[in-house]
């Protein structure tokens, strides 16, 4: 069984990361009830996170010239890509795409296959014991 490209690998990993930490499914914002005030907090806490990295860049990193709006600029054109990719793949899911559902079932058939190769399905036979 061939390995899939790392192209699908890559985007269906970020979309897992993604998901795991900023779905407010998953997270202690999904107790907001008001889909707005979710995503303020998670803004905040976007601008929270990039300034404390500027600043241990700064102080503890040694980094002097370190820009904390410059850190900022940088966390977003990490992050905006990922968010548009998300997206992409949540309209996917919703209208039920074929090519999705061929990348999943793509690399969960690898993952199978991967696994029953790893797995040791052989008994020691004790020929002394049994004997």
């Amino acid at each position: 069984m061939d390995k899939p490209n790392i192209f699908k690998r890559s985007v269906m990993l970020v979309v897992h990361l993604w998901r795991r930490i900023m779905n407010v499914k998953f997270n202690p914002l999904k107790y907001i009830p008001d889909p707005s005030l979710q995503a303020y907090f998670m803004l905040v806490l976007f601008v929270i996170w990039s300034v404390t990295f500027g600043f241990i860049a700064t102080y503890y990193i040694g980094w002097l010239g370190y820009s904390t709006v410059t850190s900022i600029a940088v966390h977003l054109t990490i992050l905006i890509p990922i968010v548009i990719t998300n997206a992409v793949f949540v309209d996917a899911e919703r209208t039920g795409e074929q090519w999705l559902e061929e990348w999943k079932d793509e690399q969960s058939k690898y993952r199978l296959f991967m696994k029953r190769l790893k797995m040791k399905n052989l008994v020691p036979w004790d020929i002394d014991k049994e004997s």
